[in-house]
C-alpha cells in the first residue's frame, strides 16, 4: 500500500518509490486528483501515460527508471514546481514541452543521454536550479535567458565552448562543469568556479588569442631513459645523461615548437616517488611512456613492472589521456631482430590489456542488467557504462635510439603529430584573454631582474604589489584568479586551501620538486648519513640520535622532525639557491614549536602523517582496555616528533599484535574495487582516517585504530578480487547504540574512501557484507552505499526490514550486524563474490 502523508483534507503525498512499476498504478490515477507530491523513482517505468490526470501536482520525482523519451504528458501539469527526472536513458527532448510548465523551479536532468535541448527551455522563466551532468551535451546556448537560474550543473558532457551571455545573469550563484572538454574558458579556469568564469569573460577581448599548451609527462620504470628522452628533446639534439644524474623526484622544463608550448615533466621510476606521482599526473595530458628495450624480456612479469604498471595506473587516474610508447636503449640489443620481436611483443600484450579492461567492464555490466531486479542496479549499471566511455589511446609503438640525431628527430615529429591533432587532443588550442599572458610573462621577467629571489618563493602582498604595478587595471581580485590559473597548467604553485602557505607563492615549481625530494628520494639513508656533526649541533642533537633516525626509517618508515628540518635547511643553503633569509628558512623548514610549510604540503597531499613513537616507556602509562576509553598520563604523548611515511612499511607485525585474531562476528564490510585498488590508495586513505582517531597502529597493508573502547581494522586485499576490508570487533559492542556507533565510525571511513576515490576516474567500487557464517561464502550487496555516506538526500532507502536476514544456504544473523539500521540501504543477496 503506498505511503499516504496527511489527514484526507490536506494535500497528499503519494510514495510509490521501489516498487518494481512498470506503469503507473490504477489507484494512483483513480484517486490521484489531490496529490500534490509523487515519488516513482526506482521502477521500471517506460511511459507514464496518465500522468497529466494529475492536475495538483507540484512535485514529481521520476528517477531512476527506463524512460527513453521525454514523456510529454509531463505538458499538461501546469502546477509542477520540482521534477525529478534524472538517472534514465533520455536522448531527446521534443520542442514545447518546458513552456507549459510555467510554474517549473527546480529541473533535474542529470544522467541521461541527452545531445542537445530544446531551444524553448529557456521560457521556464522561473527555473532556478538545472542539473544537466553526465550527458552528452556540446552546447548550451539555449540556456540563455533562464534570468531566475541560481544553480548549474553541467558536469561530465561533450562542452568545447561555453556561452558568455550565459555568465551576465546576475542570479546565477552556484555553476560546475568539471570533465568537459572546454577550450572557452579552459578546464583550469572553470575549476576555479562562477566567480573566475565571470572575470574570464569580463577580461576576454573579441580578438583574443588562442594558445596551445600541453603537459607532456615522461612515465617509466627506473633507468628507462626519460630523462634521456626529455633533455635531447629540450635540445634539440642528442644528450647523454649519466647514472648518477638521473632524476631525483621530477624535473619540469618548457619548450616551444612552431606554436606548441610543452611543459616537460620528466618523473623520476623509483618506487620510492610513486607516493608523491599523484601530485602532479593531471589530466588533458599527454604521455610519454619510455620502455629500456634492452632489458625488456619477452615474459609476463617484465611487461608487467615495465609496461602494465604504468597503463594500468593511467587507466584508474586519468583513462581518456593519450599514451605514446617509446622503446628507450636500442643501441645496446645486439640480437638480430632483436627491436622487432620485443616491439611486437609489448604491442600484442598491450592491445590484450585494453580489450580485457573492457570485455570485463561490458560482463560486469551486462551481469547487473540481467538481474531479476534490475532497476535496483541502475547506478552500477550507468556508472560501468561511463567507464566503458573512457577510450585509453596508446599509439603506435615508436622505437628510438637517443644516441642518433635522425631518431631524436623522428620522435620529435611524431610527438608534433599526435598533440596537433583535433581528435586526440580537441582542447589543445585554448583562448585566453591577453593579460593572462601577460601576467605570467611579468613573473617570468621579475624572476629573471632579480625582483623575485632566485628560489622563486615570493609572498601574495608582494607579488600583487609588483602586478598592480604593471597592470593598472587589474586589481586584487582579478590578480589572483589569475595566478590561480597558472597554477592549475602547472606554471606557478599556489597552494592557498592550505593555511600554512595561502600567503605564499612558488613561481619556480622546480624549487619547490627539490625540496620534496630532500625527504621523499631513494637514497634518504645515504643523506642522513651526510649529516655533519656542525648540522647535529645546529639542533642540538647528538651522532647517537643520527643512527636512530636511520634505524627508525628503516625499521619503522618515520623520520624524525629535526632529521628533516637538518636536510631540507642543508638543501635550501646549497649553492644553487644559497637562501640565507632565517626567517624564510624556518618558514619552509619550521621549528620546535611550528612545523614548516614543506611538511604541511606533504600532508596535504597524504604523503606522510604526523606521529609519536621516540619517547621512553612509562611505566606509569594507563594500560589499554578493550572496554574502556584509553587516557594518556602525560598530554605531551600526543605530540609529535616524527613523520611516519605508511608507503615504505614493510609488515604489519605490530598491527597484528593489536588486533589480535579476526572473529566472524566482527562487524565486517568489503569494498571492492574494479579494475584495481590503484597504487598507494590504501596508504593514503590510513592517513586521512588515522588523522581523525588516535591511538592508530599502521603496517603495510593493515591498520588498526581506535574510537573510544572500539578497535578497527583496515586490510588491503590484492588478490584476484582486490577489496578493502573494514571491522570492528564484535566483543567491543554490547549494546544497539554501541553496534550503530561503530558503523558510524565505518560511516566516517568510507566518506574518506568514497572521497578519495574521486581523484581516479577510472575507478568502480562496490560494497558487501560477507555472511558471518565461517564455512559461508554468500554476501549481502549494498546497492546504494554512497547514499548512506550523504548527509541528506531525495532518494529512498529500503526501510521495515526484519529483524534478521538469511543468507541462500540459511544462516541467520541481526540485521544490524550487517549494514546500519538508522539510515537503511538497499540490500540484495549474492551468491559469489565480484
Amino acid at each position: 500500500m503506498p505511503l499516504l502523508n496527511g489527514n484526507q483534507n490536506a494535500r497528499k503525498e503519494e510514495d510509490f518509490a521501489g516498487k518494481k512499476l512498470k506503469a503507473l498504478p490504477y489507484e494512483l490515477l483513480q484517486r490521484g486528483g489531490d496529490a500534490v507530491k509523487v515519488d516513482l523513482q526506482k521502477n521500471r517505468l517506460k511511459q507514464i501515460n496518465g500522468i497529466s490526470q494529475l492536475k495538483n501536482l507540484t512535485e514529481l520525482n521520476l528517477s531512476r527508471n527506463e524512460l527513453s523519451d521525454f514523456p510529454v504528458d509531463i505538458t499538461g501539469l501546469y502546477q509542477l514546481e520540482k521534477l525529478y527526472i534524472n538517472q534514465n536513458n533520455i536522448k531527446t527532448i521534443p520542442e514545447n514541452v518546458f513552456p507549459s510548465l510555467e510554474k517549473l523551479r527546480f529541473l533535474k536532468l542529470s544522467t541521461n543521454r541527452l545531445e542537445k535541448l530544446p531551444q524553448d527551455i529557456n521560457r521556464c522563466l522561473h527555473l532556478n536550479y538545472l542539473n544537466l551532468s553526465n550527458n552528452c551535451l556540446r552546447n548550451l546556448d539555449s540556456l540563455v535567458g533562464l534570468s531566475h537560474l541560481k544553480e548549474l550543473y553541467v558536469e561530465r558532457n561533450q562542452l568545447a565552448e561555453l556561452p558568455e551571455l550565459l555568465f551576465l545573469n546576475n542570479s546565477l550563484t552556484l555553476f560546475k562543469a568539471n570533465g568537459n572538454p572546454l577550450r572557452k574558458p579552459p578546464q583550469e579556469v572553470c575549476a576555479g568556479g562562477l566567480r573566475d568564469i565571470q572575470s574570464y569573460f569580463a577580461m576576454l577581448e573579441a580578438d583574443a588569442p588562442d594558445v596551445c599548451t600541453v603537459k607532456t609527462m615522461f612515465l617509466g620504470s627506473s633507468m628507462a631513459g626519460k630523462s634521456t628522452l626529455c633533455r635531447s628533446l629540450k635540445q634539440g639534439c642528442p644528450v647523454t645523461v649519466a647514472e648518477e644524474d638521473r632524476t631525483v623526484g621530477i624535473e619540469i622544463s618548457e619548450v616551444g615548437s612552431e606554436g606548441v608550448r610543452f611543459f616537460f615533466w620528466d618523473f623520476a621510476g623509483q618506487e620510492e616517488y610513486y607516493i608523491t606521482h599523484h601530485v602532479f599526473i593531471t589530466a588533458q595530458a599527454f604521455v610519454i611512456l619510455a620502455i629500456n628495450l634492452s632489458s625488456y624480456n619477452m615474459d609476463a612479469q617484465s611487461f608487467k613492472e615495465k609496461v602494465g604498471f604504468w597503463i594500468k595506473n593511467l587507466q584508474l587516474k586519468i583513462p581518456d589521456s593519450v599514451v605514446l610508447l617509446v622503446g628507450t636503449h636500442i643501441d645496446q640489443c645486439t640480437k638480430e631482430n632483436e627491436v622487432k620481436e620485443k616491439k611486437k611483443h609489448i604491442e600484442e600484450q598491450v592491445k590484450e590489456m585494453l580489450e580485457t579492461h573492457t570485455t570485463n567492464l561490458e560482463r560486469r555490466m551486462k551481469n547487473f542488467q540481467e538481474m531479476e531486479d534490475s532497476s535496483l542496479y541502475y547506478d552500477q549499471i550507468n556508472q560501468i557504462e561511463r567507464l566503458t566511455e573512457y577510450k585509453l589511446k596508446v599509439v603506435d609503438f615508436i622505437p628510438v635510439d637517443c644516441t642518433e640525431q635522425a631518431d631524436i628527430d623522428k620522435l620529435h615529429s611524431r610527438i608534433k603529430h599526435e598533440v596537433l591533432n583535433k581528435e586526440t587532443f580537441p582542447s589543445i588550442e585554448q583562448t585566453l584573454p591577453r593579460c593572462y599572458c601577460e601576467v605570467e610573462n611579468e613573473i617570468q621577467e621579475l624572476l629573471k631582474n632579480g625582483d623575485i629571489a632566485e628560489h622563486g618563493i615570493v609572498s601574495q602582498s608582494s607579488l600583487l604589489y609588483e602586478l598592480k604595478n604593471r597592470h593598472e587595471t587589474l586589481d586584487d581580485d582579478k590578480l589572483k584568479l589569475i595566478l590561480q590559473y597558472l597554477h592549475r597548467i602547472g606554471v606557478i604553485m599556489w597552494y592557498k586551501e592550505i593555511p600554512e602557505l595561502a600567503g605564499s607563492l612558488f613561481v619556480k615549481p622546480s624549487f619547490l620538486i627539490s625540496l620534496f625530494k630532500t625527504i621523499v628520494r631513494h637514497d634518504l639513508v645515504q643523506e642522513l648519513n651526510k649529516i655533519s656533526p656542525a648540522q647535529l649541533k645546529s639542533e642540538n642533537a647528538l651522532v647517537i640520535q643520527k643512527k636512530r633516525w636511520i634505524s627508525d626509517y628503516k625499521d619503522r618508515a618515520s623520520l624524525n622532525n629535526v632529521a628533516i628540518r637538518i636536510l631540507v635547511r642543508n638543501e635550501l643553503q646549497k649553492n644553487n639557491y644559497g637562501i640565507t633569509d632565517e626567517e624564510l628558512i624556518e618558514e619552509v623548514v619550521g621549528s620546535k614549536k611550528r612545523e614548516g610549510s614543506l611538511l604541511s604540503l606533504l600532508k596535504h597531499f597524504d604523503v606522510c602523517l604526523s606521529t609519536k613513537h621516540n619517547s621512553p616507556l612509562n611505566p606509569k602509562a594507563n594500560e589499554f582496555c578493550p572496554q574502556k576509553n584509553w587516557k594518556p598520563s602525560n598530554p605531551i604523548v600526543y605530540e609529535p616528533d616524527a613523520c611516519l611515511f605508511p608507503s615504505y612499511l614493510s609488515d604489519n607485525k605490530q598491527v597484528e599484535q593489536k588486533w589480535e585474531s579476526d572473529n566472524t562476528e566482527d562487524l565486517n564490510i568489503h569494498v571492492y574495487f574494479l579494475p584495481e585498488i590503484p597504487h598507494g590508495f590504501f596508504h593514503r586513505l590510513v592517513i586521512r582516517t588515522c588523522s581523525l582517531y588516535s591511538p592508530y597502529w599502521i603496517g603495510k597493508d593493515q591498520c588498526v585504530l581506535c574510537c573510544g573502547d572500539k578497535r578497527f581494522l583496515l586490510r588491503e586485499h590484492c588478490d584476484e578480487d582486490q577489496f578493502i576490508e573494514i571491522r570492528c570487533k564484535e566483543s567491543e559492542l554490547e549494546t544497539p547504540g554501541e553496534i550503530q556507533k561503530a558503523w558510524g565510525v565505518i560511516r566516517e571511513i568510507m566518506k574518506r574512501l568514497n572521497t578519495l576515490t574521486e581523484q581516479w576516474q577510472g575507478l568502480y567500487l562496490t560494497v558487501h557484507s560477507p555472511c558471518k557464517s565461517s564455512d559461508c561464502d554468500q554476501y549481502f550487496q549494498w546497492n546504494d552505499w554512497q547514499e548512506w555516506l550523504e548527509d541528506s538526500g531525495t532518494s529512498k532507502f529500503n526501510v521495515g526490514l526484519e529483524e534478521k536476514q538469511t543468507c541462500p544456504n540459511g544462516h541467520q544473523r541481526r540485521t544490524e550486524l550487517l549494514f546500519p539500521r538508522s539510515k537503511c540501504i538497499c540490500l540484495q543477496i549474492n551468491t559469489t563474490c565480484t
